[in-house]
């Protein structure tokens, strides 16, 4: 895997870390930079996975579940919306939410009352952007671009395929605002 570039250089909010872009050429690649990624994390976190169908959102998702120690296959949760994944040890529960399917804002997702879970959990939102992000001033936004042109190929039949990604990950709130997201 190629060394994190800088992104290109962006008016940044104080509470922002700057962001990191990452290559990422395979499906194996892809979870472990979850597993570098879960090393990050604390309890009361919140993730935003960002990319289309068949990017690595899942594959990424099962890198944090591993690293994070967590009880149970981490797979897409499309069909039942959220999944809590216990600790096997003493780290946080794993809550995987994909807002796919879900239409409205932070409305709609209230009824799984992510901000209960969020204070004592890492909360990783699939399809989050522009749903969630009221949830916490604090979160990172996770988002994966394939190449163009590249086949689609549902995230929910298997692990990404072995193509090159490019993942961005970037920072928002104080919680990150002195982040070193350069060791991903």
């Amino acid at each position: 895997m190629n060394e994190p570039a800088p992104a290109a250089p962006e008016a940044e909010a104080p509470d922002e870390a700057p962001a990191v872009r990452l290559t990422v050429p395979t499906a194996e690649r892809m979870r472990e930079v979850g597993l570098r990624l879960a090393g990050l994390l604390r309890p009361g976190d919140l993730v935003l996975l960002t990319g289309e169908l068949g990017a690595g959102k899942t594959t990424l998702a099962r890198g944090l579940g591993a690293g994070l120690g967590v009880r149970g296959a981490v797979t897409s949760p499309t069909f039942v919306i959220a999944r809590v994944h216990p600790p096997l040890g003493e780290g946080p529960p794993l809550v995987h939410v994909d807002a796919y399917r879900l239409g409205g804002g932070l409305d709609e997702m209230e009824d799984l009352d992510l901000d209960v879970s969020l204070p004592d959990s890492v909360v990783v939102v699939e399809w989050g952007e522009g749903r969630v992000e009221e949830l916490s001033d604090d979160r990172l936004h996770v988002v994966i671009e394939r190449r163009t042109g590249a086949a689609q190929i549902p995230e929910h039949a298997g692990d990404a395929g072995d193509e090159e990604r490019t993942v961005t990950v970037s920072g928002h709130g104080p919680r990150w605002a002195g982040a070193a997201l350069g060791g991903l």
